[in-house]
């Protein structure tokens, strides 16, 4: 029923250390999002989790921006790792 495909990107020493980083923050969310996705999909009519899963889409969107403008090289990296897509830029 439920796939339990979460991401193991960052290794367990950096976890630790870089939690507050952006690409931690990154894989959190999505992670997040995954979980919440496969709920949603048992559930469809749990709207306050609908609504969760978007304000966490909106704060990774934030989030992979900024980070596309810091550090090009390593966005796309983690884009491919976490095999999402790229963000449109405006």
């Amino acid at each position: 029923m439920i796939k339990n495909s979460f991401i193991s990107v960052i290794s367990q020493e950096e976890k630790k250390e870089n939690r507050g980083s952006v690409e931690f923050q990154i894989v959190s969310f999505t992670n997040k999002i995954r979980r919440l996705t496969s709920h949603l999909e048992l559930h469809r009519k749990d709207y306050l989790s609908q609504r969760g899963l978007r304000k966490i889409l909106g704060k990774r969107q934030r989030l992979l921006s900024y980070f596309s403008k810091k550090n090009r090289v390593r966005y796309k990296e983690l884009i491919s790792q976490l095999d999402i897509r790229e963000s449109k830029t405006r």
